[in-house]
């Protein structure tokens, strides 16, 4: 310990001579020398830079290959296109790992000192510019590992087998070699990069596992599988089959135990087999969780530590500090130093608290937006716009649509970052103001100014308490009425006159229900930040609102692009039986890339006819789905203000010239 002796000028108001105690701020055993890993990460990155331009030419040379010899391979996308965004029915695991990996790089980034492993001991003026090139180094890096999963084949499960061991055995090694740095918190290195550690270990066991799959046939082996698969007609089946008619006689207590059970199950989502979320929403829920993980680390790690510090290094020279300020807490200095330490641990605990409540408020949130994005997407399926967007809309893609969707991911976990950040800091000066001004005080019966000031304006409160309940009790017993089993206004002129006479006293109570209804919509616009799902603003003008403009447009793509009832429809098309003796057709399926499995002939069960209705019945559900009119190709000619809502307006005029290109 260093000593140091402060003279102080003799005075009424100081002592003549004391000594002031300099604590270290830290001891020899927490100091964290700079520590290099085994594996420098200059060199890594240079090799898996290369390793990874490596891949992707093989996997290029290896498309072009097999188009060559296939003359119309259209069921492989290429390389530009990592993976089918609208695909519902392939497995989502790969392009999730993916992005969590890069989001979880994301996180790094904002905070390191050198964001390119080429780059050491950049300046700050360089730092910004590195930072940029790094938005888009680090995708580029990881772009393999999903571009491995897009040709269904074994050269690609192999490539990104090796590809996944390698980034996951590397990070490890690292992080054992290194698991204390010189960063915010000591662990913190280590703490943030296990979520990338776990999408890694999921992409090194996945990419293995689809390789056995493929090699024992059992795995998707087409990229047009998802016509193909049984996912589209079990919804189709689901929507078209008669529901259960509700049991209307059912007591007060089960009404009001199924409505609490309602309540609850709105806010859990339960997987349903005859729905399969978009792989964009399965991507949104993970980063978000992922950010929850990355914030609250980076909340705690950043400030818990030096509050236990500053705990820690409390002595008892802050008796004079605080007397500096005119706050005497005791005479006795050990006794301050106590009184002290226990307010900076109430501090913490009101600190870890908000974190701890604004991530359980986090997580509610997003399980309840997952049950509200799959109602919107199922109404959407059904036509009914109405309900979903509360206007008319027209569900068909355009140039702000597709922007949305595209961005729809990133506004997500943005926005979540965003909102538990606030939502940390509003709930900590909440729960402070509560600790130190109600709990503290009544525990220890001291610094009651609250209550002081309670207790000043007690007749005040008296008034608006009285006055309130005497409205609602006179409301229910002396101005209302009921004649016929129904209710209406009695004793009017006592009504009017209690009315004029509690004018004034309504205009203070008008005051607090401001007040509270200020605290109230803050709170609820906090707490829903990071929802897109639902707007802000009020109905009339929630399209001023971006974040749920942005949903809106999304859902317009999803809807348009991948309806099941269409893509049923279209499956059903393209399993129709080919005519006997065609070798031709058989060569054309082979070379497109369309192997349809050869059943064995058996007698159908049923007949002609009824198979018939039931085609006719898909293409009327189809006819009749307002999503998908803009697609027809008689309706092509018609101009936007022909369909309202997505369906044909008959009153315009466009509608009403052409009634025989409409009737073909």
């Amino acid at each position: 310990k260093a000593m140091a002796s402060i003279d102080v000028p003799k005075d009424d108001y100081s002592y003549e001579y004391y000594d002031v105690q300099l604590e270290p701020t830290t001891s020899p055993e927490d100091t964290i020398l700079q520590c290099d890993p085994t594996v420098d990460d200059r060199l890594y990155h240079t090799c898996i830079a290369a390793i990874s331009i490596i891949v992707l030419l093989v996997l290029a040379s290896f498309t072009r290959r097999k188009r060559l010899a296939q003359d119309c391979f259209k069921g492989i996308p290429g390389l530009l296109s990592p993976v089918n965004f609208l695909d519902h029915t392939r497995h989502k695991g790969l392009a999730v790992a993916v992005f969590g990996v890069l989001f979880c790089k994301l996180c790094v980034l904002v905070l390191a000192e050198n964001p390119l492993p080429f780059t050491k001991n950049s300046t700050q003026e360089h730092r910004e510019y590195w930072k940029i090139v790094s938005l888009f180094y680090y995708p580029a890096l990881y772009y393999p590992l999903l571009a491995c999963g897009t040709l269904h084949s074994q050269v690609g499960y192999v490539l990104g087998s090796l590809l996944s061991w390698t980034h996951f055995a590397i990070l490890v090694w690292q992080k054992v070699d290194c698991p204390k740095t010189t960063e915010i918190y000591k662990y913190y290195s280590l703490l943030t990069s296990l979520p990338q550690i776990g999408c890694l270990a999921f992409l090194s066991f996945q990419y293995p596992l689809l390789l056995f799959k493929n090699s024992r046939g059992t795995g998707q082996t087409y990229a047009s599988e998802d016509l193909y698969s049984s996912y589209y007609k079990d919804y189709v089946k689901e929507i078209l089959k008669k529901k259960p008619s509700k049991n209307s006689s059912c007591t007060a207590e089960a009404t009001l135990s199924a409505r609490i059970l309602e309540s609850l199950r709105s806010y859990i989502y339960t997987p349903e087999e005859v729905f399969r979320f978009p792989l964009k929403l399965a991507i949104s829920a993970v980063v978000s969780f992922i950010s929850v993980y990355q914030v609250a680390l980076l909340l705690v790690t950043f400030v818990v530590p030096t509050l236990q510090k500053v705990r820690a290094g409390v002595n008892e020279d802050i008796a004079f500090l605080l007397a500096g300020f005119n706050i005497h807490l005791s005479e006795d200095r050990a006794e301050v130093v106590k009184i002290v330490s226990y307010y900076m641990w109430c501090v913490e605990v009101c600190y870890l608290s908000s974190v701890t409540l604004s991530c359980l408020v986090t997580f509610t949130m997003l399980m309840r937006s997952m049950v509200l994005h799959r109602s919107n997407l199922k109404g959407l399926y059904r036509g009914d716009i109405y309900n979903v967007y509360n206007c008319q809309r027209n569900i068909r893609p355009s140039r702000m649509a597709v922007v949305c969707w595209m961005g729809f991911t990133s506004y997500q976990a943005a926005l979540i970052c965003l909102g538990l950040l606030i939502q940390t800091l509003v709930f900590f000066i909440c729960i402070m103001f509560f600790v130190f001004l109600i709990v503290i005080p009544i525990l220890y019966g001291q610094n009651l100014i609250l209550f002081r000031i309670l207790k000043t304006m007690w007749p005040f409160w008296l008034l608006l308490i009285l006055v309130v309940v005497l409205q609602h009790v006179t409301a229910q017993f002396a101005f209302l009425k009921k004649d016929g089993g129904t209710r209406d206004l009695d004793n009017r002129n006592g009504l009017f006159l209690l009315t004029y006479l509690l004018f004034p006293v309504n205009v203070l109570a008008g005051v607090l229900l401001g007040i509270w209804r200020m605290v109230i919509t803050a709170l609820f616009n906090i707490v829903h930040l990071g929802r897109l799902d639902i707007s802000l603003l009020n109905r009339g003008v929630e399209g001023f609102d971006p974040g749920y403009r942005c949903y809106a447009h999304y859902l317009k793509i999803e809807v348009s692009q991948s309806h099941p009832v269409m893509k049923a429809f279209c499956g059903v098309l393209l399993q129709s039986p080919a005519p006997e003796g065609s070798a031709e057709q058989k060569i054309r399926d082979a070379e497109e890339g369309i192997h349809l499995v050869q059943q064995e002939k058996k007698q159908s069960k049923l007949s002609n006819s009824r198979r018939a209705r039931a085609r006719w019945l898909l293409l009327f559900t189809l006819v009749n789905n307002p999503s998908l009119v803009a697609s027809r190709k008689h309706f092509q000619c018609q101009s936007s203000d022909a369909f309202l809502n997505g369906t044909l307006n008959r009153a315009s005029k466009d509608g009403s010239k052409e009634p025989e290109k409409l009737a073909a």
